[in-house]
């Protein structure tokens, strides 16, 4: 099952340091944009994905085609996509040995997040880390 409780979202984002984004976008007007900005404040490590703008820079930080080129160790894939496409991402998070998959406001695959959970990732559906991490009090990242 996603995780639910506020005590069990909380622990999973205190665990966190490195933050793979996928769906980043270099555009102000969307929101992953401002999310990984929000997220480089609290502390994070945050890596963005996306194929269309590979190569190009986010926040500083060099975007990668897909996770399997990312070549370090992944806590969390923060997915921006659609419902329908989350499933890939998952997919891709699983191979590449991170250790939960978050799926933003609106985005609920429960396939994905079920092959996600048998591979022993934690999940998280529907929710936005940067509306959560003031919420629950989570603490900026060391």
């Amino acid at each position: 099952m996603p995780l639910t409780r506020d005590e069990d979202i909380k622990a999973l984002l205190e665990s966190v340091r490195t933050i793979a984004l996928v769906g980043a976008s270099d555009r102000p007007d969307r929101p992953s944009y401002g999310v990984m900005a929000f997220l480089q404040r609290q502390g994070y490590r945050v890596i963005p994905v996306n194929p269309q703008i590979t190569g190009e820079h986010v926040h500083g930080e060099f975007v990668f085609r897909e996770l399997a080129q990312i070549g370090e160790q992944i806590d969390l894939v923060d997915i921006f996509r659609r419902p329908m496409a989350a499933g890939e991402a998952v997919d891709e998070a699983i191979a590449a040995g991170a250790k939960a998959v978050w799926m933003q406001l609106g985005v609920i695959n429960e396939e994905a997040a079920a092959r996600a959970e048998a591979a022993g990732l934690k999940v998280v559906m529907d929710r936005c880390p940067a509306i959560e991490i003031p919420r629950l009090g989570v603490a900026a990242v060391a």
